[in-house]
């Protein structure tokens, strides 16, 4: 095991039409790649991890709260994972790790590093949403920490197209990321 492959907030919130903070049909687009690539790193035998933004209900002192509707909250169907992502995980999920994160990136306020570290992982594969927001912040912070990036193109996904594009461009130019 020397990958992991790290899927971010596909959840319920972020990709079902009524979603509260959806990209609806960009997100759902994507879900048969993320669940291939799940079933395909397991089978593999390398990492794969869950990693879903949490938030509470009344939190008014977060600062998503002044940017964003409240989404992904504690407790609620919105938070839970979409689709056949959510049929992967629960069929393996004694294989896989399943963190909560409180910021955009899935390194800011974790222990990912730290596990990724302990099992010699410096590769990471990249898939979920929003590309220009958790995909973008968690890229950074992995380029920060030394690891080989790569994100798929078609794993991928925003409800704002111009930011999905201006991150591809940057994941490649700026960080050097492996764009498959």
């Amino acid at each position: 095991m020397n990958t992991a492959l790290i899927v971010i907030d596909y959840t319920v919130d972020f990709v079902a039409d009524d979603g509260k903070l959806t990209c609806g049909a960009p997100g759902q687009a994507i879900e048969l790649k993320i669940t291939r690539l799940i079933q395909q790193f397991l089978q593999e035998e390398q990492l794969v991890v869950f990693a879903n933004d949490i938030h509470y209900e009344g939190d008014t002192y977060h600062p998503e709260a002044k940017l964003f509707p409240p989404h992904n909250i504690a407790g609620t169907v919105g938070r839970e994972l979409y689709g056949t992502v959510k049929d992967a995980y629960d069929k393996n999920k004694q294989h896989c790790i399943s963190l909560n994160k409180t910021r955009y990136s899935a390194f800011a306020g974790t222990n990912l590093h730290q596990l990724l570290q302990e099992r010699k992982i410096h590769e990471i594969h990249l898939v979920g949403v929003c590309t220009d927001i958790c995909i973008l912040h968690t890229a950074v912070d992995a380029y920060n920490y030394g690891y080989k990036i790569t994100i798929y193109r078609d794993g991928v996904a925003s409800f704002n197209e111009a930011g999905h594009q201006w991150a591809l461009e940057h994941f490649t130019s700026t960080l050097g990321v492996d764009l498959v």
